[in-house]
């Protein structure tokens, strides 16, 4: 049989990887002084391996909730004797200035910094550290590097080290520009990414040290003057000015960068500038090695496209002299990629490019969330929302590289709620039915973990709901076993009174319900212990989910009697007789409640609780019910018969007497029909098989027998039971009737 798609197994290094970071002090670390962690003095690691280790650190820190950062990591890799780090990629705020200290004698590399905005001035000193080796560079996003914290002189603890301030962000009056910072030295820098810039640094006194880069990205990036460009016309294969005002004096510069192969000018903010024939048909002659060109976001004018009538031809081609596009007609040959995306130029029909992004079809719109995830969530967003309609409305043909790319954006901007409300909303659809036979279950658990991701990230009512949904899809508990601690914690959440959108708590009660309707009892007896029957008696209290609240209170009581304990301190008996004294006539939430009330009567210890008048005179009174069939007149005799299996000497009560309720019992169970069709499940059949070797109680028997009788003669949902069924029962009849 065929593998499904996305079925390839972890390699044995990511494996390895993973199991050292979340078992550090088990496999090359130690607990030192002060509870120091230290790296095991036998222990050195090459490049591959450090590089793994801090990079996959990372990625877990961010997507998987389960796993600690660990205090002090980066020093772990401050000896180059034992540790060589050569490329390394850190984001987000949990990246403060000690961290990079700590790895400030490695030989670097590489080293990506994406919106590390805990990073202040202190950091770039030990950017200088790496000047002899550092060959690519990115500092996109980390607004906060080029400042000083205080706008004094730093602090100085007792060991003669900077002190660290544990904040995020300082306020403006609290920061002084670093005038002191240049790249002089960098001799081998070829690739720098300074997206985000702050407007008060200078980019080409900063740059003018840099005479040998050959790629180089100033997205949003303010350029006053941009003459300075052109010391790199004879270098420079690669600019990005995503968000760059261009001006005629800016695209004239460019122009004359005669070696570019990739160039980016696209945007997402509206601007005065126009895109027109002249200008597109300037880059193209100018520069003649280009590859790669992005133009997303501008406004066209009409004279660039070919009139619908004058178009070629035939199928979609890419062929330059083809071109829908009249400048891109003197192109030598396609290019590799062209960004059109929210152009009106990605609609026309023949477009001279192999990979294009836009939003007139699906290619072109999974490409634009590939090309723009990592530093453009904002078009990212766009892009997936788009998705989104096509995987609703029409027939999302890529499966694969879809998910792949939601699950990507979706790790990768954690704390982007744009990203997460359009990602979790285009799950839902991706993981229906529809699409599910071509999921393998490695690409379903990837699902699972980025929408739980999600929701602990998020408590606004749209992520919840998308991301309750998208769990819907899943087979319940199975598919969601291996993350159910923290499924549940989640749901929980959900449920709590405080929480005001009843539409996402009726989900997250069918959730929990399925959640713990096929477990073991140690599952049911966890979920418990984390509160859930204490808050699901809570959502009782919600008309729109008391069904469904009564239900999963009946799974996750049965054969759990610490859970059936809980029910009963948590004010369940009284919230029995106000539900039945308040909805008189839903024949489901009696069914539900009673069925609860025979996992309670279960328990031995907890009958007592049960035998009081007024309890067993409403369960008497419900015998005569004819409600949903005879579900609860039958769960009613259930409770009963368990009660009085423990005897006259236990029953205790003048009223009702107890052989008047034994024998409107008997009366109840020959009014049944024996071939009755009932929608019941049974975990097993202990419970039941306790009440039939004995005497003090034959109505019990009687209820048992015909239970048994009944569920092993039902058609196909317990046919493996039948034979066996039959001859239990009839051994049991000749060895106790």
């Amino acid at each position: 049989m065929a593998a499904k798609a996305g079925d390839n197994p972890d390699s044995l290094m990511a494996l390895s990887t993973a199991f050292c970071l979340r078992n550090l002090r088990r496999t090359m670390c130690y607990l030192g002084d002060g509870n120091k962690l230290c790296l095991r003095s036998d222990v050195f690691l090459p490049s591959e391996i450090c590089d793994k280790l801090v990079n996959t650190y990372m990625e877990l820190v961010h997507s998987d909730s389960s796993f600690e950062p660990q205090d002090g990591f980066f020093q772990l890799f401050s000896d180059p004797r034992s540790t060589r780090l050569t490329r390394v990629q850190l984001r987000e705020d949990l990246v403060w200035d000690r961290d990079l200290e700590a790895i400030g004698k490695q030989d670097l590399i590489e080293l990506h910094l994406t919106y590390c905005n805990s990073l202040s001035a202190r950091s770039l000193k030990t950017l200088a550290s790496f000047r002899q080796t550092l060959v690519s560079l990115s500092l996109f996003g980390c607004s906060h590097i080029f400042y000083r914290k205080g706008g004094a002189p730093l602090a100085y603890n007792e060991d003669g080290e900077e002190e660290e301030e544990e904040e995020q962000q300082w306020p403006a009056s609290r920061q002084a520009l670093d005038t002191d910072f240049s790249f002089q030295g960098f001799n081998r820098l070829r690739l720098l990414n300074l997206g985000g810039l702050p407007e008060e640094v200078d980019p080409e006194a900063l740059l003018k040290p840099l005479p040998a880069l050959t790629s180089l990205d100033l997205s949003g990036v303010q350029l006053p003057r941009a003459a300075f460009l052109a010391q790199w016309k004879e270098r420079l294969a690669s600019l990005v000015l995503y968000n760059v005002d261009l001006s005629e004096e800016l695209v004239n510069t460019v122009v004359e960068l005669g070696h570019l192969r990739h160039l980016d000018i696209s945007r997402e903010r509206t601007s005065k500038f126009k895109m027109t024939r002249k200008i597109l048909t300037a880059i193209v002659q100018g520069l003649v090695n280009l590859v790669s060109l992005d133009i997303s976001g501008h406004i066209m004018l009409d004279n660039c496209t070919v009139p619908h009538l004058e178009e070629a031809m035939g199928r979609p081609s890419i062929e330059p002299c083809k071109s829908s596009i009249y400048p891109f007609q003197e192109l030598k040959r396609p290019l590799q990629f062209l960004g059109l995306y929210n152009t009106t130029l990605c609609n026309v029909t023949h477009i001279p490019a192999y990979k294009v992004t836009g939003s007139k079809n699906e290619d072109q719109v999974l490409n634009a969330i590939e090309a723009y995830t990592e530093f453009r969530p904002e078009l990212a967003h766009r892009a997936i929302n788009q998705l989104f309609d096509i995987a609703r409305i029409q027939h999302c043909s890529q499966l694969l590289r879809a998910l792949q790319l939601v699950i990507a954006a979706l790790k990768c901007h954690k704390y982007e709620k744009s990203v997460q409300v359009t990602g979790s909303a285009a799950l839902f659809y991706l993981t229906n039915t529809e699409y599910r036979s071509d999921q393998s279950m490695r690409l379903r658990r990837q699902v699972i973990q980025v929408v739980l991701n999600g929701m602990e990230q998020y408590q606004e009512v749209t992520v919840q709901r998308n991301c309750c949904l998208t769990l819907c899809n899943f087979s319940i508990p199975e598919e969601l076993e291996f993350q159910y601690g923290r499924v549940n914690l989640l749901l929980l959440k959900i449920l709590e009174p405080a929480r005001q959108d009843e539409s996402i708590q009726r989900i997250a009660v069918h959730l929990c319900n399925a959640l713990v309707c096929q477990v073991d009892n140690h599952h049911k007896e966890a979920v418990g212990k984390m509160g859930f029957v204490k808050v699901g008696e809570t959502a009782i209290l919600c008309d729109q989910v008391m069904e469904f609240s009564w239900s999963a209170l009946w799974n996750i009581t049965d054969e759990t009697p610490d859970n059936c304990q809980m029910f009963l301190n948590c004010r369940g008996m009284s919230l029995f007789l106000d539900c039945l004294k308040e909805f008189p006539d839903k024949q489901e939430l009696h069914r539900n409640m009673l069925g609860l009330l025979g996992n309670v009567a279960e328990v031995r210890a907890l009958r007592p609780q049960l035998l009081t008048p007024q309890f067993i005179s409403v369960f008497s009174d419900l015998l005569d019910s004819k409600a949903d069939g005879i579900e609860v007149s039958y769960n009613a005799c259930g409770v009963l018969s368990h009660i009085v299996f423990d005897g006259p000497e236990a029953w205790g009560m003048e009223e009702p007497l107890r052989d008047t309720v034994m024998d409107k019992m008997m009366a109840a169970i020959q009014s049944w029909d024996v071939t009755s069709r009932r929608n019941i499940n049974y975990r097993s059949f202990e419970p039941i098989l306790r009440l039939l070797p004995q005497s003090i109680a034959p109505v019990s028997q009687h209820w048992a027998t015909w239970a048994l009788f009944n569920l092993v003669s039902l058609p196909g949902k317990l046919a493996y039971w039948y034979l066996r069924g039959q001859l239990l029962i009839l051994c049991l009849l000749l060895h106790y009737l």
